[in-house]
């Protein structure tokens, strides 16, 4: 094998043994549901399911929106199951955070659902944007949603909802989580996308070991 190949080989055997001696790791005892300040279905639904998605990943806005409201149809909705958000954005991603932080002013006046869609569908129109130019984009999205835009405005301005979405970041690095979507459906743990039919396979099965 000629010297070079055999130094990547090598370099690439040592990044990966750095990687699971030093990458991100869950802490013991971490409970991805605890302290969850946004849901959907019944507090006493037999089957709890905790997402973590961040606003600018792909893979999560084809969940928000093509397969959250299949679920939230048949099984949310129907009580079975009790489903949380969390936010989980990257470093360096302060439009994310501020997203986040306007989902949460959007809460405030009971349309988070609402909201954390319009971000998904919107992704395109805020992705490069910052600061004041960011937070007017914001605000135009809590209007098209019929929000009050000065309580709403008012809200992102006072950045009260910005520690809750880094103890959200905290806790899915707490969780030694690295990509998103990530979910935990009855507690176990699910990365990247999942077709509908692989949702309903797994849900039928908690719910089935409830019974």
């Amino acid at each position: 094998m000629p010297r070079a190949i055999v130094l990547v080989v090598v370099a690439l055997a040592l990044l990966g043994l750095g990687w699971i001696l030093w990458g991100p790791k869950g802490k013991a005892g971490v409970d991805p549901a605890q302290g969850a300040r946004f849901a959907l279905g019944r507090e006493d639904a037999p089957v709890v399911v905790v997402d973590f998605s961040n606003y600018l990943c792909p893979h999560c806005q084809n969940h928000a929106l093509n397969i959250l409201p299949r679920l939230k149809a048949e099984y949310i909705d129907t009580g079975k199951v009790r489903y949380l958000f969390r936010d989980f954005p990257f470093p360096g991603q302060a439009n994310v955070i501020r997203a986040g932080e306007a989902a949460a002013c959007a809460a405030d006046q009971g349309r988070y659902y609402e909201y954390h869609e319009i971000l998904f569908r919107a992704a395109s129109g805020w992705a490069n944007l910052s600061g004041e130019v960011l937070d007017r984009y914001l605000v135009d999205l809590a209007g098209q949603l019929g929000l009050d835009t000065q309580a709403f405005q008012t809200c992102l301005a006072s950045g009260k909802h910005r520690e809750g979405v880094l103890a959200d970041q905290k806790l899915a690095s707490d969780l030694g989580l690295t990509g998103t979507p990530t979910f935990f459906i009855a507690g176990e743990k699910h990365t990247g996308f999942l077709p509908y039919e692989e949702w309903q396979a797994l849900l039928d099965k908690a719910l089935a070991g409830k019974e």
